[in-house]
């Protein structure tokens, strides 16, 4: 064998062997590549309690329970189902009733989530692609309505 063709066996076996790990890879990953959950999906998928996950939607109106110690509860809605959250801390700036948040903590319960952090959103601008697809699938995203600014389209040289 020449040095030629060993060089080349070599590099073959090594490309099989990458290609090999990333479809592993891919393949062990197909089923929890999204960033959170939206109430519906958490309904349908129906985790064991414990799991860690992030759950994303809207804080729904009149949901937001402040207590002593810091203690807040509020519902994390689609517009189909919704999720009773916990968190103790401090809030975002910008969180409030109707606006979008994502949570991230540990499920309770069925629907029943412990957040440690929470994130809120300025506006649909930065409203997660998932939540604005499924929001506007069930009706509950308008376009341009007042209050609600059309979302942010990324130029290219921004």
């Amino acid at each position: 064998m020449t040095r030629k063709s060993r060089r080349l066996v070599l590099i073959s076996i090594a490309v099989a062997v990458i290609g090999a790990a990333v479809g592993m890879t891919l393949y062990a990953l197909r089923g929890d590549v999204s960033l959170f959950l939206t109430p519906s999906e958490l309904a349908r998928r129906d985790p064991p309690p414990g799991t860690a996950l992030r759950i994303g939607g809207l804080v729904q109106k009149g949901s937001v329970v402040r207590s002593a110690g810091g203690l807040v509860s509020f519902e994390v809605t689609d517009g189909k189902r919704a999720v009773h959250v916990v968190y103790k801390g401090i809030l975002p700036d910008l969180f409030r009733e109707g606006q979008g948040v994502v949570a991230e903590g540990v499920l309770v319960r069925p629907m029943r989530f412990r957040a440690d952090m929470v994130l809120a959103k300025h506006d649909e601008r930065y409203m997660p692609a998932s939540v604005v697809a499924a929001l506007k699938k069930q009706g509950v995203w308008k376009e341009g309505s007042p209050g609600k600014p059309a979302p942010l389209i990324a130029r290219s040289g921004q």
